[in-house]
């Protein structure tokens, strides 16, 4: 592959290893699950048992699963078309993944904010 094709690769992939750690560690539609786990994850005997509940509720240690799975799923190797190139990309896409979801996460916080300022100022004029 060109290393245009790569980066091309690299950014849909990290994208989807973005999504879908994000959606399961942080959206409603998973909320129960994620509960579940945290709890487990706090009081779990076994060390191995709570780090296992404890992956389902951290985005950053979540992306990297995904990413596992899906450089399986797409064989995606990064500049070396050897394990070396799995090595890499397995280390490279999820931290494009977690910098794409900081970003998502702080459009997030700032368009709450503008809502909760609006909602006040709304307030304030009607009274």
């Amino acid at each position: 592959m060109d290393i245009r094709t790569q980066i091309y690769w690299l950014i849909i992939l990290s994208l989807a290893v973005a999504s879908i750690a994000w959606t399961v560690t942080q959206e409603e539609i998973f909320r129960e699950p994620r509960e579940y786990c945290a709890e487990r994850s706090r009081n779990c005997d076994s060390l191995l048992r709570r780090k296992f509940f404890y992956v389902f509720t951290c985005e950053y240690c979540f992306s990297h699963w995904v990413t596992l799975f899906i450089l399986i799923l797409t064989q995606f190797r990064l500049l070396i078309d050897d394990w070396r190139g799995y090595v890499l990309a397995f280390f490279v896409l999820p931290w494009l993944a977690n910098q794409l979801m900081s970003v998502y996460r702080r459009l997030r916080v700032g368009i709450k904010h503008e809502n909760l300022q609006a909602k006040v100022v709304a307030e304030k004029l009607d009274s």
